[in-house]
């Protein structure tokens, strides 16, 4: 099957996901934890995570699937196929708490380059999708690549864990921005990378955390590495810089500088 078409049923899915949240908004969502009090799975991230792997099944009988809820098993895939991570709901805390600033995200990869990301600004409405083939487009609009600016030159997206507990030096490098902003949300911090309006997004992501963001990124010519300049393997779980190249190398720099 042609990209395009995949990208067509993606974007059918994504809007059959976006009715099931909702609709979900008219009864009381059950909520567990998982590893903390602050990590945790509604019954909503489990439905849409078992709508998208069946849709994809149905079509691609064969598919490789990751996805955060289903507790994948990441050395047993075979790179010469298509694999497709998801992220259900990135940003739960956030849907739990405000219903806003959440994310629907899948990643389509082959020998271990991205070849399709989908980043759904549920609440927005604002679905960013595309791949090197074809470009990065928020629904209909085509994006173009943001501009090259430096870290004194914009915001800098960050998670909240490593800010509090510094590391790789990142109070230094907030200081050095023009200021920080924190959203909870893999998905929806790089929408906010991908558009311009910060220079830079540093945080550390797993598979399904990255995988859709890393696509549109590295389309619109951003760098997408870890905090020490290494090109991040796409099943590892890593602190993970997403950037424009000028405020990347300034990042890094600051990283590796003594504390």
């Amino acid at each position: 099957m042609k990209k395009n078409e995949i990208d067509h049923l993606v974007v059918e899915w994504l809007a059959q996901a976006k009715k099931m949240v909702f609709s979900s908004s008219s009864r009381k969502i059950m909520v567990e934890t998982k590893t903390s009090r602050n990590d945790l799975v509604t019954e909503l991230d489990r439905q849409i995570e078992k709508f998208l792997v069946t849709q994809i099944k149905n079509v691609f009988p064969t598919a490789q699937i990751i996805s955060e809820e289903s507790h994948p098993k990441l050395d047993e895939f075979d790179p010469q196929q298509l694999l497709w991570i998801i992220d259900p709901i990135d940003g739960t805390m956030n849907f739990v708490k405000t219903r806003r600033d959440f994310a629907i995200m899948i990643g389509v990869y082959q020998n271990n380059q991205g070849q399709l990301g989908y980043i759904y600004d549920v609440m927005n409405d604002c679905l960013y999708h595309g791949g090197p083939e074809k470009g990065v487009f928020c629904n209909q609009q085509r994006l173009l690549p943001p501009a090259n600016l430096s870290l004194n030159q914009g915001l800098l997206e960050t998670g909240a864990l490593m800010l509090l507990h510094n590391r790789c030096n990142l109070q230094k490098i907030a200081l050095a921005s023009n200021g920080v902003r924190i959203y909870g949300s893999a998905g929806i911090q790089i929408i906010r990378v991908l558009t311009g309006q910060a220079v830079g997004y540093v945080s550390h992501l797993k598979p399904w955390d990255l995988a859709a963001g890393r696509v549109l990124a590295e389309t619109l010519g951003l760098t997408v590495k870890t905090i020490d300049g290494h090109i991040p393997d796409v099943l590892s779980s890593v602190d993970v810089l997403v950037a424009s190249k000028n405020a990347q190398e300034d990042i890094v720099r600051m990283a590796q500088a003594p504390y």
